[in-house]
């Protein structure tokens, strides 16, 4: 029994710090939609040192791009039900791409190189599959409350070009109770009209923590 007892601790040692580790994540990606939509709704906003206007009093701002576009259908985790979803929205630019094959290391020409590119069955550089399917996270973030990552399925149908506006769109289809949900994600390339990736996820939605 004690070796048991033993493995059990350990698995919800590796467990904690799991969940430890994916709150932190997540929770700087939550704390910049509260700052955007704060930005966006607040009166008393401020002009900054440059003349932009600035929301008062919102110190993760600098965390979000306002030229990014989301929208929602509930804004409190109490009242998350079936039928709830998030829509987030961006263009993928060349410096997304850039900056994605170097924070990542994945440097297929495909994405990189144009003359390279252009000989593939694409005729042109793409957006890596994996930093279009990112905006199924950003999406999920903008989830109120503290969304953590259990799984995702995805299946790619299309690709992205450099520029193309993209936008992630998460439906809550079941609830799968414990605080926990299962989504369907779908992203669209809005300069094509076309779905390019369809899938499913599941997330668990704590409380935010107090600041």
């Amino acid at each position: 029994m004690s070796h048991q007892n033993a493995a059990k601790n350990n698995i919800a040692a590796m467990t904690d710090a799991w969940a430890t580790m994916t709150q932190t994540l997540f929770q700087s990606a939550t704390a910049a939609n509260r700052a955007a939509m704060s930005a966006m709704l607040a009166p008393n906003a401020a002009s900054g040192p440059d003349g932009e206007t600035v929301a008062a009093s919102i110190p993760s701002i600098d965390h979000s791009n306002l030229d990014w576009q989301f929208d929602r259908t509930v804004d409190d985790a109490a009242h998350i039900s079936v039928g709830d979803t998030v829509t987030f929205e961006k263009a993928l630019s060349e410096d997304d791409v850039r900056a994605f094959a170097h924070v990542s290391g994945d440097t297929n020409r495909l994405h990189l190189d144009e003359e390279f590119a252009s000989k593939t069955r694409f005729g042109e550089r793409i957006v890596h599959g994996t930093l279009v399917s990112g905006l199924i996270s950003a999406a999920l973030a903008r989830l109120p409350g503290l969304t953590i990552y259990l799984s995702q399925d995805l299946e790619f149908s299309g690709p992205v070009g450099i520029g193309d506006c993209v936008s992630a769109r998460v439906e809550i289809v079941e609830d799968l109770g414990n605080d926990q949900y299962r989504l369907e994600t779908v992203i669209r390339n809005e300069d094509d009209d076309a779905t390019v990736i369809n899938g499913e996820a599941v997330v668990l939605i704590d409380d935010m923590p107090e600041e």
